[in-house]
This record gives structure tokens, sequence and C-alpha cells, in this order.
């Protein structure tokens, strides 16, 4: 069974954030205070473009199993990626107030951390964190 390409690696997090522009940086700054506040981990690097917090394993039903992050974010050209593992069905009250954003299936894509509520978004992230520690008892 082939092996994902995105793992967790012994890469420098500050080192690669010193890579990133500087608005961004200060974004992913804040961010990056939220998610080790959520998971009391320290932020790692994934691949070579991903901050992740915590771990968890999980094996799907095709029987494919791995490691991945409890939640993590990119700093992307077109926008912050935040990663809320669980997804968002299970928390519309938090997204209701979360200002402006667009979604993925995990993924939450911010134009500017401006753009949203912190608080909430620290809400969203800790209930993420919570839900797939229950799950996988990370």
């Amino acid at each position: 069974m082939a092996q994902l390409k995105t793992r967790e690696n012994d890469a420098g997090v500050d080192d690669y954030l010193a890579g990133v522009e500087a608005s961004r940086r200060d974004e992913c700054r804040a961010v990056h205070a939220i998610m080790q506040a959520a998971t009391g981990a320290d932020g790692r690097m994934w691949g070579s473009s991903m901050v992740g917090f915590g771990r968890y394993h999980y094996r799907n039903i095709s029987g494919r199993e791995g490691d991945w992050f409890l939640t993590g974010y990119a700093p992307r050209k077109q926008a912050l990626t935040i990663y809320v593992m669980p997804g968002f069905e299970p928390y519309p009250d938090l997204m209701a107030r979360l200002g402006k954003y667009k979604t993925g299936r995990s993924c939450l894509y911010l134009k500017k951390l401006a753009d949203v509520d912190e608080a909430a978004l620290a809400e969203l992230i800790r209930a993420g964190v919570d839900t797939m520690r229950e799950r996988y008892g990370a």
C-alpha cells in the first residue's frame, strides 16, 4: 500500500514561517498560538508547507490507515488554510459567528484573519480537536 507523501517531519516551523510573507506570517503566529492552546502540543511540520498539532491514527473503510494531525494550518498565497478535521457540519452556531470564509471538506479558507471573529475561530478549533480526540482517543 502506498504511503502518504505528506508526513510529519523534523523541519523547523520557525524556519518555515521565516520564509512566509510578513503579513501572512503574523496571521500564522496568531493561529499557531490558538492551536497550541487547543491541543497542548507544539506545532510540527507535515510535508513542506503544513504545520500540524497533535496526531491521531485512522483507518478508513477501504482498510487504508495512517497518522494525521488533529488540527493544523498552511499559509497559502490565496488564503490561510485552517484544518478542522471533523469538518464543519457539527458546528453550525460557531460557523454562523465566524465571519467571512470559504470551506472545503475539512479546510477553512481565510483571505485574512481579520475577516473572522478570532474567539469563534478558537472555539471552532478547540471543538474540532475535542471531537477528534473523542473519535480516535488521540
